[in-house]
């Protein structure tokens, strides 16, 4: 197993320092460093960096941990420190853009809706800004479109996954025969085919809103899909322009 490499050290210090910190300040630090939306009050301009360092639960940070661990400290000792940071924050970035892009299209798709309605805009801010929903705004969205504008506003996003999952196609582009296997799947799949299965399975449930045990899910796919498109996005513009003579040929 490949040795843990500095800057991805660095980077699991500081989530776990978050995460330890988080939970000794308890709400007050999600609400301060969790991603709101943008038109949310709790929003503030440092989120889009300081989410990705903020985690739900032990199984939330031990699992991107680990797979910064794996995954990262492979693409560092290629790319060096400086490179390697640049591409993590990359995705998280752009992790962070496509996850408010759709909360921004699910929002004022049901603003809208209700606008035509006659409910007046300033009390639906006012009242989802107090954390409130009007019940019936139930009758006009529905109970799926309810729990999708009244989320899409109030429910803050946490974690590194969308720039682990730009490391996730770096890795691909970079060993594509390199064998993975998830937890619940014991046989072994090439990185070129696991990692694009992983989003089409993200894509879908993003898509869907379901989880994959059934039931609503918690999990921002989007920003998932989001730090996969930056990824891929940098690895094609490197390779095309400044790896051709390299190794990947």
């Amino acid at each position: 197993m490949m040795n843990i490499t500095p800057t991805v050290k660095q980077l699991l210090i500081i989530n776990i320092l978050f995460f330890i910190g988080s939970e000794f300040v308890g709400e007050g630090a999600y609400t301060y460093l969790s991603l709101f939306f943008f038109e949310n009050d709790k929003f503030q301009g440092w989120q889009p960096l300081t989410h990705m360092f903020m985690h739900g639960g032990i199984m939330h940070i031990a699992f991107n941990m680990f797979a910064l661990y794996s995954f990262g400290s492979a693409l560092e000792h290629f790319w060096g420190g400086k490179k390697f940071l640049f591409f993590y924050i990359s995705c998280g970035l752009g992790a962070a853009l496509l996850h408010t892009a759709v909360n921004y299209f699910m929002f004022h798709d049901g603003l809208n809706t209700l606008l035509q309605a006659g409910f007046n805009k300033v009390d639906i801010y006012t009242l989802l800004n107090e954390g409130k929903i009007d019940t019936r705004w139930t009758d006009v969205l529905g109970a799926s479109g309810i729990d999708r504008f009244a989320g899409s506003f109030a429910s803050p996003a946490v974690g590194a996954s969308g720039a682990i999952y730009g490391l996730l196609v770096a890795f691909a582009f970079m060993f594509p025969n390199a064998e993975l296997a998830l937890m619940f799947i014991p046989v072994p799949i090439k990185a070129k085919y696991f990692v694009p299965g992983l989003l089409v399975i993200d894509l879908f449930l993003g898509v869907s809103g379901k989880s994959i045990f059934g039931g609503a899910s918690g999990i921002a796919h989007f920003a998932h899909i989001g730090g996969a498109i930056v990824g891929y996005l940098m690895m094609w513009y490197w390779k095309k322009n400044q790896f051709n003579k390299n190794r990947w040929n």
